[in-house]
């Protein structure tokens, strides 16, 4: 069965009743606007969400292809040419450049690997909370229409009684007439002059 869209809702004709007129028209109406307002905001909100993981699943792209143009980089380190007098003796603290390289490209790695981990656990989080909101929103729409339906049917009830209550008036008030129509022709015929 296919989800409802907004135009579904708006456009939903309802037959008309033969012998009441049903629902208050007003009151359907404005609880249908309801439904298109709520349904358009959680739209809009799953829209955005998806447009936010897109662009967390961009950046997350761009710093996987980074790491590539790095790493060649740093594999492919310049080798000074020796010099033709003696070495002096290297100085406590230096790094060779392979070590520095390695280094680098270690610690690229690591922080593409934190920005990857960082953009799942937000984009999780993100649905995650998406996810309640739309949970909420729904739970409310339905308490809504349950408490909408329970009114309905609540007046509904109170208006067939006063229609009882209404044809219990015309049944007794139709037999007072009567007797009343009745006694006046009763003491029409017997006052009437006899010849």
């Amino acid at each position: 069965m296919a989800l409802l869209t907004t135009d579904d809702i708006v456009n939903k004709k309802f037959q008309p009743t033969k012998f009441r007129e049903g629902y208050d028209q007003d009151e359907v109406d404005d609880f249908l606007d309801e439904v298109v307002n709520t349904l358009d905001t959680l739209t809009k909100e799953r829209d955005s969400l998806r447009v936010e993981l897109d662009e967390a699943n961009r950046k997350i792209a761009e710093l996987s292809n980074g790491v590539a143009p790095v790493a060649e980089t740093v594999s492919e380190p310049a080798v000074p040419e020796p010099a033709p007098v003696a070495e002096p003796a290297p100085a406590t603290g230096e790094v060779p450049e392979s070590t520095s390289a390695v280094s680098m490209l270690d610690m690229a790695q690591r922080l593409h690997d934190e920005y990857v981990q960082d953009g799942q656990k937000k984009g999780e989080e993100i649905i995650a909370d998406a996810r309640v909101e739309a949970d909420r929103i729904v739970a409310e729409a339905e308490q809504e229409h349950t408490r909408v339906l329970t009114q309905l049917e609540q007046e509904r009830g109170m208006l067939e009684r006063k229609i009882e209550e209404l044809k219990t008036f015309e049944s007794e008030y139709r037999s007072k007439m009567s007797s009343f129509l009745e006694g006046i022709l009763s003491d029409l015929a017997n006052s009437a002059p006899t010849n």
